[in-house]
């Protein structure tokens, strides 16, 4: 369901399909309306000159807010946000354009996010609305199978206007472990994941907590392990925790601010997405408001100390991700309908502006996955 309030609107995505020599295309998921975008675009960058191109619909969708691309390339699942929640299955046809497969209940309200497990059997998703979470099984042809597990959460925060109850935003899979990110209440609850069965078993702690009324919204592992980083949508922070797999355990490192020192406009700003670069050396938060990315260098202990916030080029960028080969950030702006590509400095980490287009109906996050 599309938010009245932007800054708390729920999340979408880009995801890339293929790449020629020097492009990479992708798809990009959006909030759809009557003269505005009609569900899943495509688009491509350029990764010589970070140059990108509007390449037009690639299927038809109702709010096809979160994506997320298969192993194997050959298929899509979209996050269908609407008060009953599904997951709408797509193939991925040769000239770029999607074929819909099939919709499957989230069993539950908002569905705002959905990912594949790196088995490529199961796709799981996360209830905002209703505070739940559900894996669903992944068919030989790509269709989803009704859900196999769901796990409603319990709890509730601080800020009683946003924290009345749970209202689970992502859901991550590393390892043998899933972890879901709960902005109700303050938890990322963790569960032991069996990919065979599709199953879903509270682990032991079953959570691990951010600082109260932070609001967690999404999660980034760092690429060679031992850390994590959860972005705190409600105080515009990350706190990194300590990551161990065999456990599946979380213990928290540090909390630090994704504002400069001083802002006015603090309590008006949120969070939205969050990426680990693949060199494990530096870290990206999208602020909205603000609306820039913030970077951090990520030290060999874990934490993080700030680099840069450079300006999205774009109005409440929502979603972002980083190019397969590192070397660029493309970030959607909800507000702005549009996209903005930056260089990322291989050494530096920081951002530059590279290009900017217009005419996405609101775009709501971007993510990069595997050419085919």
């Amino acid at each position: 369901m599309i938010h009245s309030l932007v800054l708390f609107a729920l999340p979408v995505f880009i995801a890339a399909v293929s790449t020629a020599a020097d492009t990479a295309e992708f798809y990009i998921g959006t909030y759809t309306q009557p003269g505005g975008s009609r569900g899943i675009q495509r688009g491509s960058l350029d990764t010589k000159t970070g140059a990108l191109k509007l390449l037009g619909l690639a299927g038809e969708a109702k709010n096809p807010s979160f994506l997320a691309v298969h192993p194997n390339g050959k298929f899509l699942y979209a996050a269908i946000e609407e008060d009953g929640g599904a997951v709408s299955a797509f193939a991925v046809e040769k000239d770029g354009s999607l074929r819909h497969l099939n919709d499957e209940s989230s069993k539950g309200s908002g569905n705002c996010f959905v990912i594949v497990d790196p088995s490529g059997r199961n796709v799981l998703a996360a209830n905002y609305n209703s505070g739940s979470i559900a894996s669903l099984p992944i068919r030989e042809d790509g269709s989803v199978a009704p859900a196999s597990a769901f796990m409603k959460h319990t709890g509730k925060g601080p800020d009683a206007a946003r924290q009345d109850g749970p209202h689970a935003h992502a859901i991550y899979v590393n390892g043998a472990f899933a972890y879901a990110c709960d902005l109700g209440t303050d938890d990322v609850f963790v569960y032991h994941f069996d990919t065979a069965k599709g199953t879903l078993t509270p682990n032991d702690p079953p959570s691990a907590k951010v600082p109260p009324g932070g609001g967690p919204r999404h999660l980034a592992f760092h690429p060679k392990g031992g850390f994590a980083y959860v972005n705190n949508e409600m105080t515009s922070s990350v706190t990194v925790f300590a990551h161990d797999a065999a456990k599946g355990m979380l213990t928290a490192l540090q909390t630090i601010s994704t504002l400069p020192s001083g802002y006015a406009d603090a309590a008006k700003n949120s969070t939205a997405e969050i990426f680990c670069h693949a060199n494990g050396r530096f870290l990206y938060v999208s602020n909205r408001v603000h609306d820039s990315i913030a970077v951090f260098a990520i030290g060999d202990d874990g934490k993080l100390m700030p680099l840069q916030h450079e300006f999205s080029n774009v109005r409440i960028p929502r979603g972002f991700a980083l190019s397969p080969d590192g070397g660029w950030l493309v970030v959607a702006g909800q507000d702005s309908n549009s996209l903005a590509s930056h260089k990322v400095d291989p050494t530096t980490g920081k951002l530059t502006p590279a290009d900017k287009i217009s005419g996405v109906g609101m775009p709501v996050s971007v993510v990069f996955a595997p050419p085919r």
